[in-house]
């Protein structure tokens, strides 16, 4: 009997009541996460009529440049770049176990007028990597919009918050405080980095194009007569048509594995400044200070029905690991390239390439929804601040004294004195800390009494923050995000 887990046996068709769908593995990022637009730019629909729109380029422009192929070839490849029948497709790579000529000869099925024209010069990675360049290219083109997004958005919160105090953490230990908006900016900061790394990708990117089997471009030399300037302008001629600035110059058999590592590499560091932002929201979760959205009918627990889970931030930071992990991949496959090519290649690029944009996707469309709701507990802060700062405030209170007149080294053991025993009822007995109480009582400090208050004021304790953040915002942000300009309007709202 072939049991699962569960003891149900799985040769057995009649015991699944369910889809067929449910019965195969599907991936938790098509499934549950990823947009579909993201979805779709990985489908196989995407891809294999993208193979056929190549085929047609290439003939449209071999056409151009003088060979004879006739028009009536042209519009009846035209007219089935969709029409592709997948099931012939599988029959045709299980017996050739090619999956490029499997799709030559599906292609030439319902194109028999042009099957003679179709793939004419080309080796296989003519359609396979030029595909996937296209697909990278478009998938950039969903990435960056997103986080020029998330970027917006929580440079709307931090200039909201630009003036509100709040502890700062160094070794998440209290320090000098801060703002809540200034942190904000940190974030901000690492994402304007990614933003550069990712447009930087999709600037450097080009196009395959028509280099033949080691990209010494032979059999179009040879299709040509020899006439290399016939040869050059069919590769520009199908890399304008497949939307390319450029198409690299020499490549192999392959486009350079080396432009995978770029692009997921950049990935990748979107990944760990995600993941960044998150563990933070997440510590500031259990601070209470600081909350991602929660929706009015969700559960945080089953078991413990107050508690509000930060499970968004959660969510990316968890995929935001794997995220972080793939670029391994690409970095193995391209130092075991050898020479002009080797097939070890493909299946590994198969899986990591989408992984990485979908769980990027996933992770960014995440972060917008957080970004778009986050809730700031003012009171919360203000009480943790208070805790704190009078311990902070020690050197402006024995600043403020020796102006009065007094002996620093005396003031300063009068404080040290007086800050462990405040200190002691904070650790040892669990209470708020009593310090400014205790140098109220003391009659050493009357010459402040009065000024405590405004030695004590949380807003002189942050330094030029505030003007920090307007200043980050209009000279850094905004313009990084102003070629995003239109597409700023679309919010997150997550299905799960």
């Amino acid at each position: 009997m072939a049991a699962n887990m569960s003891g149900i046996d799985v040769s057995k068709k009649k015991e699944f009541p369910c889809k067929d769908e449910f019965k195969k593995y599907r991936s938790p990022l098509v499934v549950r996460y990823a947009s579909p637009e993201m979805a779709f730019n990985f489908s196989e629909i995407k891809k294999f009529s993208t193979w056929r729109r190549l085929w047609f380029w290439l003939a449209k422009a071999q056409q151009t440049i003088g060979l004879k192929i006739d028009d009536d070839q042209l519009v009846e490849m035209e007219s089935n770049l969709t029409n592709i029948d997948f099931d012939l497709a599988a029959i045709e790579e299980k017996k050739r176990r090619h999956d490029v000529m499997a799709h030559v000869y599906t292609f030439a099925s319902c194109c028999p007028k042009a099957a003679s024209i179709i793939h004419l010069g080309a080796t296989s990675c003519y359609v396979g990597d030029n595909t996937d360049l296209i697909v990278i290219r478009d998938a950039l083109d969903i990435i960056l919009p997103r986080l020029a997004r998330c970027i917006q958005r929580l440079g709307k919160f931090a200039d909201t918050q630009k003036n509100t105090p709040t502890l700062g953490f160094t070794h998440y230990q209290p320090a000098q405080l801060t703002t809540v908006g200034k942190r904000a900016c940190l974030w901000i900061s690492d994402l304007l980095m990614d933003l550069r790394n990712l447009t930087r990708a999709r600037s450097d990117l080009r196009f395959r194009g028509v280099k033949g089997t080691t990209g010494t471009q032979a059999s179009f030399l040879a299709l040509f007569d020899g006439d290399g300037v016939k040869v050059d302008t069919l590769d520009q001629l199908v890399t304008e048509m497949a939307g390319f600035k450029q198409s690299y110059i020499v490549t192999g058999q392959t486009y350079s594995r080396k432009v995978d590592i770029d692009v997921l590499s950049a990935l990748a560091g979107l990944g760990a400044t995600i993941h960044k932002i998150c563990t933070d929201l997440r510590l500031l979760a259990n601070l209470k200070e600081v909350e991602e959205p929660f929706e009015t009918d969700q559960i945080g627990s089953s078991a413990m029905p107050y508690k509000r889970n930060p499970m968004r931030s959660e969510r990316c930071c968890s995929l935001a690991r794997h995220l972080m992990t793939l670029v391994m991949d690409p970095l193995q496959t391209h130092s075991v390239q050898w020479f002009e090519r080797t097939l070890d290649d493909s299946a590994n690029r198969r899986i990591c390439i989408a992984e990485a944009f979908l769980t990027a996707d996933t992770c960014l469309i995440t972060l917008q929804n957080v970004t778009e709701g986050l809730v700031v507990y003012p009171k919360v802060i203000e009480k943790h601040v208070k805790q704190e700062l009078p311990f902070m405030a020690s050197e402006n209170i024995i600043m403020a004294m020796v102006k009065a007149g007094e002996s620093r080294q005396e003031c300063h053991e009068h404080i040290r004195t007086l800050a462990q025993e405040a200190g002691a009822v904070v650790k040892q007995q669990g209470g708020d800390n009593d310090l400014v109480d205790r140098i109220r009582k003391v009659g050493y400090f009357a010459p402040i009494h009065a000024r405590l208050d405004d030695l004590l004021d949380p807003a002189t304790f942050i330094g030029r923050a505030p003007e920090q953040v307007t200043r980050f915002l209009n000279e850094e942000v905004k313009p990084a995000i102003q070629p995003f300009e239109g597409s700023m309007e679309a919010t997150s709202k997550l299905a799960l």
